[in-house]
């Protein structure tokens, strides 16, 4: 079953029995983590989402490789990995091996986009559970995945690893626009739905924002992506900060 091709057993679905032990299992680990880790140091840190990077890449390639037994090489929305999670694995490789604008870009990711994008796939696992049974590679590694990405915006900001503020914005945006870009490209070339940015992605909360924006639907979600990811975040972490200092004066 843990390898089997899509079709051959029944699929979790989600807001089943296996989504939900999925999601415990998942919240668990990520507590576990961040309660052992939240004190490290920043090289403690750096080591930490650069091992977690290697190991979200190895995954990935063997995804990567999974997909590409039962589809079609021009089917790539199965193995090319151009969606706002996949960032992740961009943005990981920034922070952990790059300097500069280009690190901090991956900081800024990691420091605040990654948890959303990790906490609404663990909610609504749409690429991998409505196909794969709960105990399955690739039902395992989206959870492991999203996980990844929760836990490391937890640890990113619990440990001051950055000193997050306004401008952080800019190397956000950028990252998230030149993925957006090119999954755009691709899209237009294969007439896929990466970032899901070119198309209607039924039953899910894009297909309202679809129906009411019309032609703006592409531009829009993509400014979305590039600016809502980001605050939501900054504003809990001033908020908190906030709150702290109220707390020791």
């Amino acid at each position: 079953m843990f390898f089997a091709r899509a079709g051959v057993y029944e699929a979790c679905g989600i807001f089943s029995i296996g989504h939900l032990v999925l999601v415990l299992v998942t919240f668990f680990c990520v507590c576990l983590a961040w309660k052992k880790s939240k004190n490290k140091s920043k090289d403690e840190v750096l080591r930490i989402i650069r091992w977690l990077t290697v190991a979200v890449w190895i995954l990935e390639f063997a995804k990567i490789s999974f997909n590409l037994q039962y589809f079609k090489i021009y089917n790539v929305k199965e193995w090319i990995p151009l969606y706002y999670c996949s960032i992740l694995l961009y943005a990981g490789f920034l922070s952990s091996f790059t300097k500069g604008p280009f690190k901090r870009a991956g900081d800024a990711f990691l420091a605040t986009g990654s948890i959303v994008g990790g906490l609404v796939f663990i909610f609504m696992p749409t690429t991998s559970l409505p196909t794969y049974p709960a105990f399955h590679f690739i039902s395992f590694h989206s959870f492991f995945f999203h996980g990844t990405m929760v836990y490391l915006t937890l640890l990113v900001n619990s440990t001051n690893y950055i000193e997050l503020n306004r401008k952080d914005i800019i190397y956000f945006a950028t990252l998230v626009g030149v993925v957006c870009l090119a999954a755009l490209y691709v899209n237009n070339r294969f007439h896929s739905n990466l970032m899901f940015i070119s198309k209607n992605f039924p039953r899910t909360p894009i297909e309202p924002v679809y129906n009411f924006t019309g032609k703006l639907f592409t531009p829009l979600m993509i400014v979305g992506q590039m600016v809502v990811p980001f605050y939501i975040p900054y504003f809990c972490i001033w908020l908190f900060s906030k709150n702290d200092k109220k707390k020791r004066a």
